[in-house]
């Protein structure tokens, strides 16, 4: 059955739910199979068995190296009672949601979301597709269901012992119809959930047969490289084809849009060669004499600015703040970021008159399913999108500009493969950058040392405004007070009677994006470094300090009390060495890291060891989460010390890796990741554990130097003992 649906109804559904957020919607079909229409080894949408007893599970969120396709087959492989070692699996394309009635729910992959948005119905999957089993086999063996059970893909008649294997019945299985309640288990019986197994994606890796965007190859397949202009909101003004239309392989030059040109050769390398070579005309409009330090004075501007969207109040903060027997002010600030991703984008289009598909690396594959039939001109029940493993994604690829692109050049080229692969310098011009925002934050003492009053104001870029304006409430982007608001899966970690924290929205012509973590990262340095410096101001311990803010966040402060106390705090410490301490909650999760750190005379940092905690409430894959937490250092910690994007002319400056460097392995420090489930919700990974990573190194450095860093990146300043 074919779902109807309006183009124009399809994508601004679709698009809406880009990388950081999604809107809520109905998923009919879900336990069901809608005829069955992949095949008769289906049982239903989330589950295929064959007569070999190999178990595909269908995984609508995208991998690209959290984890995910592993977690959500633990789930379903949990509540369908199989056999863990003959479990592989598929993605179901975007197209194929849509022809049945969006029976994977979401394929949006971000914010935390593939496993806490979905872990309830893809259970539900599981769990149907074995009572559907058990019913078979009853049915065959002509006795009651509830005679029979199952385990590691083995159905058993309890009475007389007969057994049959999932393979074997999987087909009859398929024609019953779904049911229509499904308990699940409850959390003392998971046997796979909770449990660190192997993931199911390392070995096609380690081998090489994993195949990602870059590798697709098609039959006639031709390349493109692309090269738009260097100013956002600029134009191509002309290009002249005749100066490399003779060069070795080239098959065409091609204007993709308003903005860009592609050549189209044999090879990718000699579609690039021929695009250096081409003459091109920019005109880069308004934004062509954007200059940084006026953006800079902008949102120094807003810092003191009357007005500014408030994200949570409570009491009077300014009026306690005049009040106090002292007060502590400090500015912080972090600076334009790109993704990176090792893979840059890339995407290859088939099109016809009658049909189009893409092949590509993607966060969220309805809204590239959307870009695909809006590029198109076709039907959607024309189109798809076969997503591919990312290598790479950060959040940068829940946007889907490169679909765009490649559809625009397929649909030049008839009948055609083209895959069109962006350089590393294309990447970085026209990236989705984690905005620049700085903050001011006030606090006020009494004579105790106690926290009477606290005013954080955030100043900078909005996400929300410049990538989804619908989703602004009033004017005001409620997401740049992630981990900052009054309650909820981003609520503040302190219990503050006077509180305010505002934002004033100071955008640029830089297109703005969900940058791992989204806002949880230059929030966390603004909130726990500003919590060290009211410590000191109070002369007080920087852990109790925390504790006394945090008596009504147990499960915050449990994390915060696991670090301290695995990371030997208030131990004593040789001279230019210092430990430093950051809680945060976001995304549902509660997060806390204690770093250690030396800074020798010559101010050379080195970062020995970070214990970190987290509780997710439920953890899937204990060793998936240890790695997550890992590898979110590994890129918090990067952004710490290097990452920053300037524009000069309204230009990226920072092109390649040359001029936006990474950690290298032996900067980086020896992590213990401390899992600490505490059960009863379903929190997220990745994002919310980077957010501690910074501010708990800085802290760390205060207390080895004196000296305060608050600006990043920190690898030009000075940490040399104040």
């Amino acid at each position: 059955m074919t779902a109807e649906v309006s183009r124009r109804r399809f994508i601004v559904g679709t698009t809406a739910g880009a990388a950081g957020f999604s809107l809520a919607f109905s998923v009919p079909g879900l336990l069901g199979g809608e005829a069955h229409a992949a095949g008769h080894d289906e049982v239903n949408v989330w589950v295929a068995i064959a007569p070999d007893d190999t178990v595909t599970i269908r995984i609508a969120r995208s991998e690209m190296g959290q984890g995910t396709l592993t977690g959500l087959a633990q789930m379903v492989a949990e509540e369908l009672e199989c056999d863990w070692s003959k479990v592989t699996t598929e993605y179901p394309t975007p197209g194929q949601n849509v022809a049945r009635g969006r029976a994977w729910g979401s394929f949006s992959t971000g914010g935390s979301r593939g496993i806490r948005d979905s872990q309830e119905y893809v259970r539900q999957g599981g769990a149907a597709a074995r009572m559907m089993l058990i019913d078979a086999a009853a049915a065959e063996w002509r006795v009651p269901a509830s005679e029979c059970s199952a385990a590691e893909s083995v159905i058993t008649h309890k009475k007389s012992g007969r057994t049959m294997t999932y393979g074997k019945v999987a087909a009859k299985a398929a024609e019953l119809e779904p049911p229509e309640n499904v308990t699940l288990k409850d959390p003392s019986e998971w046997r796979l959930i909770g449990q660190p197994v192997l993931r199911l994606d390392t070995a096609d890796k380690l081998t090489g047969k994993q195949k990602f965007g870059a590798d697709i190859s098609l039959p006639g397949m031709l390349n493109a490289a692309i090269r738009a202009c260097p100013v956002n909101g600029g134009e191509l003004a002309s290009f002249d084809a005749a100066a490399v239309e003779s060069m070795p392989g080239v098959r065409h030059v091609l204007r993709v849009d308003d903005m860009a040109v592609a050549v189209v050769a044999d090879t990718w390398w000699q579609a690039q060669s021929a695009l250096d070579a081409l003459p091109i005309e920019w005109d880069k409009g308004e934004n062509g004499g954007a200059s940084m330090a006026v953006f800079e004075a902008l949102v120094e501007e807003g810092l003191t600015a009357d007005q500014g969207f408030v994200g949570n109040q409570a009491g009077d903060a300014k009026g306690a703040i005049d009040g106090a027997s002292k007060t502590v002010e400090a500015v912080y600030g972090v600076p334009f970021q790109n993704h990176a991703p090792m893979e840059p984008m890339n995407a290859t289009a088939l099109w016809t008159e009658d049909s189009c598909e893409v092949w590509c690396p993607t966060q969220n594959g309805e809204a590239a399913f959307a870009a695909t039939v809006e590029a198109s001109g076709l039907k959607p029940e024309q189109c798809d999108v076969h997503k591919v493993h990312l290598g790479g994604g950060f959040g940068r690829r829940g946007n889907s500009d490169y679909v765009t692109q490649a559809v625009n050049i397929a649909k030049q080229l008839p009948g055609t493969p083209v895959k069109l692969l962006w350089t590393r310098e294309e990447d970085m011009q026209h990236g989705m950058y984690h905005p620049y925002t700085k903050a001011r934050v006030v606090g006020g003492l009494d004579d105790d040392g106690n926290l009477t009053g606290l005013h954080l104001r955030i100043s900078g870029q909005s996400i929300l405004a410049g990538l989804m304006p619908q989703a602004l409430r009033n004017g005001a982007d409620m997401a740049v007070f992630q981990g900052l608001m009054p309650m909820g899966t981003q609520g503040i970690s302190y219990s503050i009677d006077n509180l305010l924290i505002d934002h004033a929205m100071r955008n640029s012509h830089l297109r703005p994006g969900f940058w791992r973590g989204v806002n949880v990262n230059q929030n966390a340095v603004y909130m726990e470094c500003f919590m060290d410096e009211l410590a000191e101001a109070a002369g007080v311990d920087a852990l109790a300090f925390r504790q006394k803010l945090m008596a009504n966040n147990q499960k915050a402060l449990a994390v915060l009390n696991t670090v301290a106390e695995r990371g030997d705090w208030g131990k004593p410490m040789a001279s230019g060495s210092g430990r430093g301490l950051a809680v945060f909650s976001a995304f549902g999760s509660f997060v806390a890291a204690c770093a250690e750190v030396s800074v020798d005379d010559a101010g050379e940092l080195a970062m020995h060891r970070i214990v970190a905690a987290t509780d997710p409430g439920y953890a899937v894959n204990p060793q998936q989460i240890e790695a997550q937490v890992e590898g979110s250092f590994v890129y918090g910690l990067s952004a710490m010390l290097y990452s920053q994007c300037t524009f000069e002319d309204g230009a990226v400056q920072e092109t390649n890796f040359d001029t936006y460097p990474t950690m290298k392995l032996a900067q980086m420090p020896e992590v213990e990741t401390i899992v600490m489930p505490s059960g009863g919700f379903w929190g997220g990974v990745g994002e919310p554990t980077i957010s501690v990573a910074a501010p708990a190194v800085l802290n760390a450095i205060y207390n080895a130097t004196g000296k305060r860093i608050r600006a990043l990146p920190i690898a030009d300043q000075d940490l040399r003992k104040a």
